[in-house]
């Protein structure tokens, strides 16, 4: 059975009663500043820019699978579309149920079982472009990065498409304080390794990478080189008529030029693995590695995603010579101009629970999007 292609965006929706357990909104910004996880606590915060939100994220923790003896742990997701926000709302809504269909398949979790997660959710997609491609054309032209975390028998899985990023927070003896580690590898054409790789895949193409106004983008339109959705730039019966002018390349295509392919990291956590902060390219535009986990080891775990966000905030009202309490004036939409939607996930990570059996009592589910939240316990 095909699931819906997505759930249709409903604000202020009952999800801002003051002290509901799923978050809280202050103004544009929504937060769960502390919950628990099988693994150890959780922060979340999102903050809007754009006129709709396009960034979406989640954390499951429980069962990773349908089956009872299945693998269990912590799933963590940051979604940043563009375009729109439909397919980060899409990414939302079917990633995990994927996830957790091909875990009971193979009855494990595994970087297999990951990668078939987000092919799956991508052809789900395209599905929904072919069947709204008349009346609603504009769809072929919306993508999204897709950050994914999973936790599971003491190993971190990321996978990722786009340039969302994760940071690990490890202590380290000889140095006082912790150390910045990237676990994600990011795909954007800004980095040239990238640009090699599209050359590499594409060497009949002189224009598959263009410098438009001092950045680097695929076919002169997006900085992203793999993503789930953009099907215009995946299947050439997307890009033509009616999709909008600036969105029709010149020339057919006969192979996709974007890919929804994760790249995929798997690390044994140890001891001196501390926290994960998961969190879109809003957030590293202002803040570098090392400033996002001083900021996290320095400060209370609670609230603090919040911090971190209102951190890159204020950075981003000084660049302009603002203060942040006027930045905070601007609305939706108009923000964009001085910020991206942020959505920062910090996961910290309990060792006395990583590497053993965790109850099975306890299922939590969260989403920070759209003005909807929800949280389940079982």
């Amino acid at each position: 059975m095909v699931r819906p292609c997505w759930k249709p965006s409903v604000e202020g929706d009952g999800s801002r009663r003051g002290g509901d357990p799923n978050g809280r909104f202050d103004g544009l910004l929504w937060y769960k500043d502390l919950g628990s996880h099988v693994n150890g606590e959780f922060s979340m915060a999102v903050i809007q820019a754009n006129g709709l939100l396009e960034d979406q994220c989640q954390l499951e923790s429980g069962p990773l699978s349908s089956l009872k003896s299945g693998p269990y742990g912590t799933f963590i997701g940051v979604y940043d579309g563009h375009g729109g926000p439909e397919t980060s709302r899409f990414i939302n809504d079917n990633l995990f149920l994927n996830l957790k269909k091909f875990a009971s398949e193979h009855q494990e979790i595994s970087a297999n079982v990951i990668k078939k997660a987000f092919l799956a959710t991508e052809e789900e997609f395209l599905s929904c472009v072919r069947q709204q491609w008349l009346e609603k054309p504009q769809l072929a032209s919306v993508g999204s990065c897709c950050l994914v975390g999973v936790i599971c028998d003491g190993l971190l899985y990321i996978a990722n498409v786009g340039d969302s990023r994760v940071v690990l927070g490890r202590a380290e003896k000889v140095v006082r304080g912790v150390t910045a580690l990237q676990l994600s590898t990011e795909h954007n054409a800004s980095i040239e390794s990238v640009r090699d790789e599209l050359q590499s895949l594409h060497p009949d193409d002189s224009q598959i990478v263009v410098l438009k106004h001092k950045v680097w983008r695929v076919k002169g339109i997006i900085q992203v080189s793999r993503s789930i959705g953009d099907a215009y730039l995946k299947k050439s019966e997307f890009n033509k008529e009616p999709l909008l002018a600036k969105f029709r390349l010149s020339e057919p295509f006969s192979k996709p030029i974007l890919s929804p392919e994760p790249s995929i990291f798997i690390h044994k956590l140890n001891p001196k693995d501390q926290f994960l902060i998961f969190a879109s390219d809003g957030l590293w535009e202002h803040l570098s590695n090392q400033e996002a986990v001083d900021i996290v080891h320095s400060y209370p775990r609670n609230g603090i995603a919040k911090r971190l966000v209102k951190a890159a905030l204020k950075l981003a009202a000084k660049k302009r010579e603002m203060r942040y309490s006027d930045l905070k004036k601007i609305d939706r939409g108009v923000r964009r101009h001085f910020h991206d939607d942020i959505t920062v996930v910090v996961v910290f990570l309990d060792p006395s629970s990583v590497n053993r059996s965790s109850s099975r009592s306890s299922t939590i589910s969260i989403r920070g999007s759209r003005g909807v939240s929800s949280l389940a316990k079982s």
